[in-house]
């Protein structure tokens, strides 16, 4: 999410300069490359280049075609063979051995549902969506960014023709929260509909605002993630102390969940180093549906609040993380930042948090042409 968000303020920078602009985004890929289907790159006339498509490979090359899609004023896919290991000016010899597409589309400003507007769309609600493209491996014409649909409301450019069935698929992939890819007829043409489940960012909220939550905050802003402080002093909670804090709230533990939406993306971490605030606000979370709750401290410090709370279970026990963090032997405060992260991403990924070279197959998961 990080990465559209941060697009979107690259083109409103863009706009406001008066600079012409195109987006880039891989939309399938064959073999393994450095980015996934999804991958996004806004580029300016000027050369600016926000978000990638690769490892730095790609880009310059990447320039050249967005500006020939900026002077055409049409949409062109563009694919990039890096399985020539003796090629040196595709690939640059870092073996990524796949094929990779990628549609440019020039940005209309006044084209009220250009791609940019759509993602715009996106990140306006905290609601999962899916973003659909379309484009051909065939065909000239290339339909590009296409539907934003969310079970409330969608917007789509969609041409008539195959409205509904890629509405239709646009419901499944919702359901199920798991990018496809389906293959329609359009005008006599094979056309691929790339359909991109997106979540919101993950909200963070740090009960605490200590000298130590600041490296954690800092670090979960980088990585694009809403992050709301939570804490009963007024000397410590304040904007000066927590500027990329998306709030900062002053509240007793009683007060705390009225103050917060928790959805499937939000995360706890308690570590207010008061034990009465953190087992107060421990005992409200267990009673809700957040999919992490994590404790700083000892493990004996979390078995000593569930059993002051009677509720020491095996199911509380696995789904409060005490002590937060992965083992990377962290001792300064901004280890310990990385470590919750690392926990907290992992989590909401659905991964193991083991070494990559331990995994055994690739190390993304890939997306097929099926039918949900």
């Amino acid at each position: 999410m990080k990465e559209i968000t941060d697009i979107i303020k690259a083109y409103k920078k863009a706009v406001k300069a008066q600079q012409k602009t195109a987006l880039a985004t891989v939309v399938q890929v064959e073999g393994s490359s450095y980015r996934r289907p999804g991958a996004r790159m806004l580029i300016t006339e000027d050369g600016q280049l926000t978000g990638a498509i690769s490892g730095g490979c790609l880009e310059g090359d990447a320039l050249r075609k967005a500006l020939s899609a900026i002077v055409q004023k049409e949409n062109k896919l563009i694919t990039y063979d890096t399985t020539d290991e003796e090629d040196a000016t595709i690939g640059v010899q870092l073996g990524c051995n796949g094929i990779v597409h990628i549609l440019f589309e020039p940005i209309i400003d006044v084209d009220p549902l250009n791609p940019i507007a759509l993602l715009e769309a996106l990140v306006a609600e905290r609601e999962d969506a899916v973003l659909v493209t379309l484009f051909s491996l065939t065909d000239k014409s290339q339909p590009g960014s296409s539907m934003i649909y969310r079970k409330e409301n969608s917007q789509s450019r969609t041409p008539g023709s195959i409205q509904q069935e890629v509405m239709k698929t646009a419901a499944a992939v919702l359901k199920y929260k798991t990018s496809s890819f389906e293959i329609y007829q359009l005008e006599q043409n094979a056309i691929t509909g790339f359909f991109q489940f997106i979540r919101p960012a993950i909200s963070l909220v740090i009960a605490g605002a200590g000298n130590d939550a600041q490296p954690l905050t800092e670090m979960a802003y980088l990585l694009g993630w809403e992050v709301s402080i939570v804490d009963g002093r007024a000397t410590h909670a304040s904007s000066l102390r927590f500027p990329n804090a998306a709030r900062v709230i002053i509240a007793k533990p009683e007060q705390v969940l009225s103050k917060i939406r928790i959805d499937e993306q939000t995360a706890f971490v308690l570590m207010t180093h008061n034990y009465n605030y953190d087992l107060a606000l421990l005992n409200l979370l267990l009673d809700t549906n957040s999919p992490y709750i994590g404790s700083l401290g000892p493990k004996k410090k979390l078995i000593r609040m569930l059993d002051e709370l009677n509720r020491n279970t095996k199911e509380n026990e696995l789904l409060v993380h005490g002590p937060v963090g992965l083992d990377i032997g962290a001792e300064t405060a901004e280890e310990i930042a990385i470590s919750i992260l690392a926990e907290i991403k992992a989590v909401f990924s659905g991964a193991s948090s083991n070494a990559l070279k331990e995994k055994k197959g690739p190390i993304h998961q890939q997306q097929q042409i099926s039918n949900l």
